[in-house]
């Protein structure tokens, strides 16, 4: 509630600005991005009205600051210190903002040529990872984000997400349009792991020309277990990550009845589930002998289900949105040889144009005067 107020309150700032002539970028409440700090004590967020809202959780909700952004943000995420945000943007850019200087304003610290999809840190603060639209995946130094450690390069298709292995820090998996998940070693950008999601799919896939983009990756530490939804696919995909050899093993699908909005592991391993469904909104699976199995009688389910269905009106503005990262896919050859061939037509009617520009209306060709250059 008090979210809602806040958010409310800003808004009302924002159109008084406007009638006092004061130029202003309209937007709408919709929340972009959001992190928890590692302790959960703080949650940050941004809107589609280019607000950083920050909150202390502890020990009850508060909202600390409300700034401005310089761009709408695609992607977040608060230092393992919890003394700041950084901030990715659609112009390339990643700001930080302080924690402990909650009104200070932001600081760039880093930029790319290409549209930023995704941020993360190492666990020790040490480095920065960017990930962007031309399929690249960025290492800086964080105190010194003008340095560029390395560059992972291998994916073909825009990078969509980008997740640092708790557990094994030195691991980066990522995943992209290409509908690949790849291991790296990031501080070298040696791609040690492949997997095509394609492939764990059967025939049917390769039938249907299926794009899996990855849009939400969860880990567990108990077992080394990640779960990955793709965008727009009604199905949570379930890894193991064996860290000797350096590859994902692939465990399980769970198909869901529903398009999927979001996935979270619990510490002992139960994987929640929100789909895009106003009578079973939420569902709980738990581990049982290696596979993960539903459960229907947890307390806890029962109640966040309630609540989710009581409060649905929330989520219906996103029931059967487009994909968000259909637009982001690189023209196809076909397309290509569509636009070469509508090129090819367009010369030769400029061509033909200029031809009967040259031809009088007997048909005969006109003299064309040329000067020659005075010496």
């Amino acid at each position: 509630r008090s979210l809602c107020v806040r958010l409310r309150q800003c808004g009302e700032a924002r159109l008084r600005k406007s009638r006092d002539g004061k130029q202003t970028d309209k937007g709408s409440d919709d929340i972009l991005a959001f992190a928890f700090s590692p302790s959960g004590d703080y949650f940050a967020l941004t809107d589609d009205n280019k607000r950083l809202i920050l909150f202390r959780t502890k020990p009850s909700w508060e909202c600390v600051s409300i700034r401005c952004v310089t761009r709408r943000c695609t992607s977040l995420v608060i230092t393992a210190a919890e003394d700041k945000i950084l901030v990715a943007d659609k112009s390339g850019d990643v700001y930080s903002y302080s924690i402990t200087e909650p009104q200070a304003d932001g600081k760039l610290e880093l930029g790319h040529l290409s549209l930023l999809l995704d941020v993360a840190l190492s666990p020790d603060d040490r480095y920065i990872l960017t990930a962007d639209r031309d399929e690249k995946i960025r290492i800086s130094l964080s105190k010194a984000p003008y340095y560029i450690v390395s560059f992972c390069l291998g994916h073909r298709e825009f990078v969509s997400k980008i997740f640092v292995i708790p557990d094994y820090p030195d691991l980066l998996l990522s995943a992209s349009g290409d509908s690949t998940l790849r291991l790296w070693e990031y501080k070298s950008g040696e791609e040690v792991y492949c997997c095509h999601l394609s492939s764990i799919c059967g025939t049917e896939a390769a039938k249907t020309d299926q794009k899996y983009t990855v849009s939400r990756i969860t880990y567990c530490c108990q077992g080394g277990y990640v779960a990955i939804l793709c965008d727009c696919i009604p199905t949570v995909y379930v890894f193991q990550l064996d860290a000797v050899a350096k590859q994902l093993v692939y465990k399980q699908q769970i198909s869901l009845k529903h398009k999927g909005w979001d996935i979270a592991f619990e510490e002992t391993g139960g994987l929640w589930i929100l789909q895009e469904d106003s009578e079973a909104p939420l569902q709980l699976y738990r581990p049982c002998d290696g596979q993960w199995k539903a459960v229907t009688d947890d307390k806890g389910l029962q109640k966040m289900t309630k609540y989710l269905k009581d409060n649905w009106t929330v989520f219906e503005g996103f029931v059967g949105a487009e994909s968000y990262y259909s637009n982001l896919y690189k023209a196809s050859f076909e397309d290509m040889d569509t636009y070469l061939q509508k090129k090819e037509e367009r010369l030769q009617q400029k061509k033909k144009k200029r031809q009967d520009l040259q031809h009088g209306s007997n048909g005969q060709t006109k003299k064309m005067k040329t000067e020659e250059p005075s010496l």
